[in-house]
């Protein structure tokens, strides 16, 4: 019973993402309304990670599999692929790399930024 109120909570959560997409003229896709709805009620405490956990989990493991169809479907569109595979190539690689510099130095900054607090209070604990 436990499984079935989490997969609820996230359903819910996704179909209010699909509620949004039809009433906002924005151009974000539904399910990453619902992925924000779901963030922020996790972060006000309006739904418990414990609530979530162990299916988001669960989706999470296969996630992997969830792909599967759309890959056999670009398999129909292979000779189409060929003609623009380089350029995209490129662009992957290009992201990619992008994408794991911008995050790893986020990641140093807020390290700096933590080991400089801890230190300010322990400096801070040493004059009281």
């Amino acid at each position: 019973m436990k499984y079935v109120r989490q997969i609820g909570i996230i359903w819910g959560m996704t179909l209010a993402g699909e509620l949004l997409n039809l009433l906002l003229p924005l151009p974000v896709p539904a399910g990453v309304y619902g992925l924000f709805l779901l963030l922020a009620a996790l972060l006000t405490g309006a739904v418990k990670l414990e609530s979530v956990e162990k299916t988001g989990n669960f989706l999470m493991d296969t996630m992997a599999m969830m792909f599967i169809p759309a890959t056999v479907g670009l398999m129909e569109y292979a000779g189409q692929i060929r003609e623009v595979f380089v350029p995209f190539a490129i662009i992957i690689v290009c992201s990619t790399v992008a994408v794991m510099a911008i995050t790893g130095r986020l990641a140093q900054v807020m390290l700096e930024r933590q080991e400089q607090k801890e230190s300010q209070k322990k400096r801070e604990t040493k004059e009281d």
